[in-house]
This record gives structure tokens, C-alpha cells and sequence, in this order.
């Protein structure tokens, strides 16, 4: 499983365009929503300013896209390609198979985590105690690895054909509905009840509540663990139906 991982991190290195989607596209869109508001002004429903505030959502819409995207198109286009029969010739199990998905793309969110973080810290002097930085570093990459799953069962659920539609429904409604691109006080009480259940919206919620000085809230982690255990499970079982096609 650990070369397997090592290759996953190489192919991905090596493509351009994972270097623009995953690292410098949700920093230019923290410039973009973040870098021009008032250092001072709290975002409606919270205690943190602007800055602050899409400096969290930012990082955490770049580890998604690192994840997610990645991991869907890549996983339904080796089906078609056959290098998932051919993994299935070998003593890599089932459950092997996932976990080196999930882990290889949830290395890979670490760099558009980072990004994010240093142009905030440069260009808006967002600032915050040592603690809080390896915090939100580390909540933000743990994180991840619950849309990592989600990718490899969608790439799993859907043909290379439609893998691309599939993942972008998935991607911008939960990045839209969870709070990454907008707080969700904005939205009628109805939508933010349904909101306050999305994945998303607890995986925004641990960095919010290490940058206010607290711990994240032991709801939010229960949330993103029961997502992470569907997910994981949904992937095996689709990976198992599709090796009895095969």
C-alpha cells in the first residue's frame, strides 16, 4: 500500500493542472473575497473578522478540491483504462486499495492548506498564536481525508463519462451550502438548519473555532466522523460490486 500511495503523490506532482486547481486557484480566491475586506469587520454570525473568517474557508475549499476533484476523475479513468483490474491481480486487498487513495490525496491537500495560509499571514497580516497555526493546519488536513473517501466512491459510482458532472454537483453544493464561499447566516433559517448537517459546514467550523481560542466542538467532529465512516463504507462496497463486474 505505501508505494502505491508514493506513486499516487507523484502522479499528482507532476500534473500542471493540479497545481493551479489545488494550490493557487483557492489562494487567488482568498485575494478575491478575503484580501479586499476590512481587517476589522466581523463576519455576520461569528466573532471573526473577514480576513480571518475566508482565510479558514479558503483552505479548507482547497483541501476539497484537492480531494475530491482529483480523486473522482482519476479513479473512474483508470477503470476504463483497466489499471484497477490490473491492481486487483495483485496482493493488494480491497481495503488496501481505498485507504492508499484516501491517504495519498489527503498528502496531497496539505500544500493548498499551506498556500492559503501564507499569502493571508503576507498580504491581510492575519495573525494568530503558534498553537493555533499547527491546530489549524493539522484540523483542516484531518479533515480532508472525509471528502478523500467521498472522491473515491464517486469514482466508483460514476463512468468516465459522467464522473466530472457528478463531482462538480457534489463539490460546489457542498462547498456552497457548507459556508466556503459564503457564511451561512446569509441564508434563510430553514437552509441554515439543513446547512448545520452538511460535512462541509463542521469541517469550516474546526478552524473557526481554533482561530476564537477554543477547541473545535466535539458536535462538529462527531459530523465529519460519521460522514467519513459512510463514505469509507460506501467506497468499499462500490469497489467490491465492481470487481465482481469485472
Amino acid at each position: 500500500m505505501n508505494v502505491l500511495v508514493k506513486l499516487e503523490i507523484t502522479r499528482a506532482l507532476r500534473n500542471k493542472k493540479y497545481l493551479f486547481f489545488t494550490v493557487l486557484y483557492p489562494a487567488s480566491l482568498f485575494l478575491m473575497l478575503g484580501g479586499t475586506l476590512d481587517g476589522t469587520t466581523k463576519v455576520m454570525g461569528t466573532e471573526l473578522t473577514m480576513p480571518a473568517f475566508y482565510m479558514v474557508a479558503m483552505a479548507s475549499f482547497g483541501a476539497l478540491t484537492a480531494v475530491l476533484m482529483g480523486n473522482s476523475e482519476r479513479i473512474a479513468k483508470e477503470r476504463e483504462q483497466g489499471w484497477v483490474r490490473q491492481l486487483r491481480l495483485t496482493a493488494l486487498p480491497g481495503r488496501g486499495y481505498v485507504l492508499a487513495k484516501t491517504a495519498s490525496a489527503g498528502v496531497l491537500s496539505l500544500p493548498a492548506i499551506l498556500a492559503v495560509f501564507a499569502v493571508a499571514a503576507a498580504v491581510k497580516d492575519v495573525r494568530f498564536d503558534a498553537w493555533q497555526w499547527f491546530a489549524l493546519v493539522g484540523a483542516i488536513w484531518a479533515g480532508s481525508l472525509v471528502f478523500a473517501a467521498l472522491g473515491v466512491a464517486i469514482g466508483y459510482l460514476a463512468s468516465g463519462d459522467t464522473v466530472r458532472p457528478v463531482t462538480m454537483l457534489f463539490y460546489f453544493g457542498l462547498s456552497i451550502l457548507g459556508g466556503l464561499w459564503m457564511p451561512t447566516a446569509n441564508f434563510p433559517q430553514w437552509l441554515q438548519d439543513i446547512c448545520a448537517w452538511l460535512p462541509t459546514h463542521a469541517y469550516a467550523a474546526l478552524g473557526q473555532a481554533i482561530e476564537l481560542g477554543n477547541a473545535p466542538h466535539a458536535r462538529d467532529v462527531a459530523i465529519l466522523a460519521v460522514y467519513f465512516v459512510l463514505f469509507t463504507g460506501a467506497a468499499a462496497w462500490l469497489y467490491r460490486k465492481d470487481s465482481l463486474k469485472a
